[in-house]
């Protein structure tokens, strides 16, 4: 109990004075550096070979990349309605919890995950599959851990009860 406290009062020692989450990177360039990890891997270091019939190969990427986007779009429309930003450094005057995000607390960190998938699977490049769970779990310790701290202190018991009832990705 005394080191969650300890901690607790570190974060907002940090955050002094800046109502917003301790987000220093834009999470979506997470992803768009394993794709290009992926691609350098597959290209110069350990190429494998993998793949399927390039039409169902497409049609299943276009229905990944295309449930990302949407899962986005939502998200980004439910912030315009609120009048929020999206941007996770940036105040959050009020908890999104209707919408996609009864289903899901990161939609769009979930949707760039599908389109990550997507662009692996259409580019036959099963490194950028592999890295999909090194994407999730750097956006959880550069963006989610601080986004999460910064919720529960700005809105306490609300958002701890719809964390509860909500899963972090699906």
């Amino acid at each position: 109990m005394v080191k969650k406290t300890v901690a607790e009062n570190k974060t907002n020692r940090r955050n002094k004075g800046k109502d917003a989450a301790k987000v220093r990177f834009a999470p979506p360039l997470v992803y768009l550096i394993f794709v290009i990890v992926g691609i350098i891997i597959q290209t110069f270091l350990w190429p494998i070979e993998w793949g399927f019939d390039l039409k169902y190969r497409l049609v299943f990427a276009f229905l990944l990349a295309g449930v990302g986007f949407v899962l986005i779009a939502l998200s980004f429309k439910l912030f315009k309605s609120t009048g929020q930003k999206p941007e996770p450094w940036t105040t959050t005057p009020e908890i999104i919890i209707t919408g996609i995000y009864r289903y899901t607390r990161n939609p769009m960190y979930f949707g760039l995950g599908l389109i990550q998938s997507a662009i692996g699977i259409g580019l036959v490049n099963i490194w950028i599959l592999l890295l999909l769970p090194a994407s999730f779990l750097t956006v959880y310790h550069i963006a989610i851990k601080h986004e999460e701290i910064y919720l529960e202190e700005k809105f306490g018991k609300s958002y701890i009860n719809y964390k509860n009832q909500v899963r972090r990705w699906i």
